[in-house]
């Protein structure tokens, strides 16, 4: 009877999901589109970002309010593995390749006078000197990632406050 109860456990246990392997940030490339607005995410300056689903393959940014804007809308429905951003205290700005980093863990800088691909942007970065660094050199304030909210990272570009339209 052991004997069977043992057999049976290991038999349901095989057929579990299986293990998911770990998640890595994939690398852009001059081929790399933005998942919004197919841009080649490699044409500008600023941090990129990549959010990786359970399913399917992952979607390209070419600007980390574009990551935020998705991540954060209510409607969002598929179940998000990782947030990729990356790291500008190590990436060149204006030609940024790898130092990809955790977005949950990074510290972003809101209201800089650089900007991204698309206008004003959030610096991202590992480490919260280097955040406070670029601050105090391009201004803005420096914020985790669940101090982000939606009315930062609107992708309007104003239009729908612009009266003279």
């Amino acid at each position: 009877m052991r004997f069977a109860s043992a057999l049976l456990c290991a038999l349901l246990a095989a057929c579990g999901p299986a293990e998911q392997p770990s998640l890595r940030p994939l690398e852009i490339t001059r081929d790399t589109v933005c998942s919004l607005d197919g841009m080649i995410l490699a044409d500008y300056p600023g941090p990129k970002a990549q959010i990786h689903y359970d399913q399917g393959p992952p979607d390209f940014f070419c600007d980390t309010l574009e990551l935020f804007s998705i991540y954060l809308r209510p409607e969002q429905q598929k179940r998000v593995r990782a947030l990729y951003v990356q790291d500008m205290g190590k990436a060149d700005w204006n030609n940024p390749q790898g130092h990809w980093i955790d977005a949950r863990s990074a510290f972003f800088v809101h209201g800089s006078k650089k900007h991204g691909s698309m206008g004003p942007t959030l610096a991202s970065f590992a480490r919260e000197e280097d955040a406070r660094s670029f601050a105090g050199r391009y201004g803005g304030k420096v914020l985790r990632f669940a101090e982000v909210t939606p009315d930062m990272v609107s992708l309007d570009g104003g239009a729908l406050h612009d009266q003279k339209m």
